[in-house]
């Protein structure tokens, strides 16, 4: 009788202790587990009990049970784990981040029957220092430039550029790789500039074809060609009073390089189909991943539409040239999957840091983006660490001179045979065929649209 008050006592102990204990048998049984450690995991103590440990899946369990050599838990070799900080898995998929120690437990006769586990929970705390760095970011002053961030000096003299842009109104061309961020230093010319007020048109040269690029910028009338059932308002009309942002310019064909010449000289131009010349107040802002120099000198790009738009010239460095500000973008990234996601993030971990600052990032900033957005949906609470990657990141982990070095399609080689061969050597990879071609990857895609080229079809012939 005294016994059995006794175990009652103990169980009143055990529920009343904040802090999460369980007790594990030699075998990796759960034997004992209190009512905190229920509340923490949100498995039932009938769930718990009878179960293998693994079945919350302690990250810091998985580590030591991995450095073992002779059990089936390292714990039991080396009798203790102290102050590791953890990530139990609940029993609804999420993580409970804990502070767990563990020792190992012995009868009268010095003989190992268990282990005691204890796990203070650290949700609220992280909480807590989510809050504080939350209100330290509001009242500290704003990082970044009109949405870019770097602290590079490359990156402040372009901030002066822009600043100094946008008081003008000389057309501007912005150079940089695809992903580098050309957009926003558009945007941010046009929110300095005394057409803010006025319209922001943006459009991408290399999305259409010849005929349908010259209506969507300047617009056709009812029946100039088939299927023009109604006018069409071009962006170049649209973006009167304002400035028009021209991404890709370097693609666009010849034939419509010389009526933009037009618009940049007369500030007029005429809509498909008609003879009426409409007049536009508007500032181009252009923008292109290509060199037009080289494209002049090749006869692809007209002389006098280069020196019309290469009036106020800036050049973006890739982020590889920017190290120093990946620490930095990472961080405005993470706050805004925070914002945007509501998740519980807390960083990233230090491999995964090392390996960004060891990384070429051939697509730039926007890549980065791309790798943090896919571990915030593979998890969402706590620190990103490298298994939360995706799994072809190893691959492109290569330095981009590898990719400088690989040799070019022979310059001989017609346009549909280079395009092969530089996707062959891309391992049919569009972006990176494009970085062979030196075009953008909408060009690819287009000239294999235009060839009738397939994937399936250079593989094929590849293997």
């Amino acid at each position: 009788m005294a016994a059995q008050t006794l175990s009652t006592y103990w169980e009143t102990i055990l529920n009343a202790v904040s802090d999460g204990l369980m007790v594990v048998g030699k075998n990796g049984d759960i034997l004992l587990v209190n009512t905190a450690m229920e509340r923490m995991t949100g498995f039932s103590k009938e769930e718990l009990v009878g179960s293998s440990c693994s079945i919350l899946k302690c990250d810091v369990c998985e580590i030591v049970r991995s450095e073992s050599k002779k059990g089936w838990c390292a714990l039991f070799e080396v009798g203790e784990v102290k102050d590791r900080r953890c990530l139990m898995t609940r029993k609804d998929g999420s993580y409970a981040p804990a502070l767990k120690n563990a020792r190992l437990l012995e009868d009268e006769n010095g003989r190992i029957i268990g282990a005691l586990e204890t796990f203070v929970d650290l949700s609220e705390m992280d909480r807590r220092d989510q809050k504080i760095e939350e209100l330290s970011r509001l009242l500290a002053p704003k990082v970044g430039f009109h949405g870019m961030i770097g602290k590079n000096q490359l990156m402040q003299k372009i901030y002066q550029i822009i600043e100094k842009a946008g008081q003008s109104d000389a057309p501007v061309i912005i150079y940089g790789e695809s992903g580098t961020g050309k957009e926003l230093v558009a945007h941010a010319i046009h929110e300095l500039g005394r057409r803010k007020e006025n319209p922001f048109i943006q459009f991408n040269c290399a999305a259409l074809n010849e005929s349908l690029l010259e209506s969507e910028l300047f617009g056709h009338v009812k029946g100039a060609f088939t299927g023009a059932y109604r006018h069409r308002v071009g962006r170049f009309e649209a973006a009167h009073g304002g400035d028009i942002f021209l991404d890709e310019i370097g693609d666009v064909p010849l034939t419509t390089q010389a009526k933009l010449l037009r618009v940049l000289e007369s500030k007029s131009f005429e809509r498909v189909g008609d003879h009426q010349p409409v007049r536009v107040d508007v500032r181009v802002i252009s923008a292109t991943n290509r060199n037009l120099q080289e494209l002049v000198s090749n006869g692809k790009f007209r002389e006098d539409l280069f020196f019309r738009i290469n009036v106020i010239p800036i050049h973006l460095p890739p982020l590889r040239d920017r190290k120093e500000d990946i620490p930095l973008l990472v961080g405005s990234f993470m706050n805004q999957l925070r914002k945007m996601k509501g998740i519980n993030l807390t960083g990233v971990s230090p491999e995964v840091m090392q390996s960004f600052i060891n990384y070429d990032w051939p697509g730039n900033i926007r890549e980065l983006k791309g790798v943090l957005e896919y571990a915030s949906v593979v998890v969402d609470t706590g620190m990103i660490e490298p298994d939360h990657l995706p799994a072809s990141f190893a691959d492109l982990h290569k330095p981009r001179e590898v990719i400088r070095t690989a040799p070019k399609p022979a310059v001989h080689k017609d346009e549909k045979s280079a395009l092969v061969e530089a996707l062959r050597m891309g391992g049919g990879n569009k972006s990176r065929a494009a970085e062979i071609l030196g075009v953008h990857r909408m060009t690819v895609w287009n000239r294999m649209k235009k060839y009738g080229i397939s994937m399936e079809k250079v593989i094929k012939k590849d293997s």
